[in-house]
């Protein structure tokens, strides 16, 4: 079971006993998604989109990003396509304990943990949403991506998910010009990065954290 936790800007988070961690930065966890996934990561890519987007995440976690996603796709009436790969799926108990449609507005959030694995939903006109019980080094998919958020947890909890070869592997399946977006801007992750054929920029993070990284495929 996860511990519910609150974060400094009231929304929720839970805390993984397995891995020591928890699902967001305890400065705010809808700050943090805001400000990486979705202003720097989708947003500016979905405002100039005249096609689907197709976005990959790493990590559904608590479905915070994949939430968010869905009201920009909705706000925009641009279509999005999200698959997210999760190993370690939070119960829908324990989403059910989560703050973020009393705080963001919206409806829908426990659709996202309700949908069945390894299917297509059509959760609005301009929403499609796919979810995989797998590892990353498992996932295959006939898509090629625009956008990919990287929400592992961290490297010292996770270091064989921030490797040039997970990259490559991301990268390949990644239009050129797509981005990818993630919290850590950690030296390695820099570098496995640039290794996998990425142009990686850092930017301002949100609240005390100094910076994040948006990585560009070349």
């Amino acid at each position: 079971m996860e511990r519910l936790i609150v974060t400094e800007d009231g929304s929720h988070s839970l805390f993984s006993a397995q891995f020591n961690q928890q699902y967001h930065s305890l400065q705010g966890a809808l700050n943090e998604s805001k400000h990486i996934y979705i202003n720097l990561g989708l947003k500016p890519f979905l405002e100039n989109a005249t096609e689907t987007v197709h976005v990959f995440e790493m990590g559904f976690g608590t479905g915070l990003n994949a939430f968010l996603a869905w009201q920009l796709a909705d706000a925009l009436q641009k279509p999005v396509h999200y698959i997210s790969v999760e190993a370690y799926p939070v119960t829908l108990e324990e989403a059910a304990t989560l703050n973020y449609e009393a705080l963001i507005g919206g409806s829908g959030f426990l659709k996202l943990h309700e949908a069945s694995w390894s299917e297509t939903h059509q959760l609005s006109e301009f929403f499609i949403f796919q979810k995989e019980n797998t590892h990353i080094q498992d996932f295959t998919s006939d898509k090629m991506f625009d956008v990919i958020f990287y929400d592992a947890f961290d490297p010292r909890a996770q270091p064989e998910l921030w490797t040039e070869e997970i990259f490559s592997s991301v990268a390949a399946q990644t239009h050129p010009g797509g981005v990818l977006v993630t919290y850590s801007s950690k030296g390695i992750v820099k570098r496995a990065l640039a290794a996998a054929g990425f142009k990686v920029e850092r930017h301002k993070g949100p609240g005390r954290k100094t910076h994040v990284l948006k990585a560009i495929r070349s």
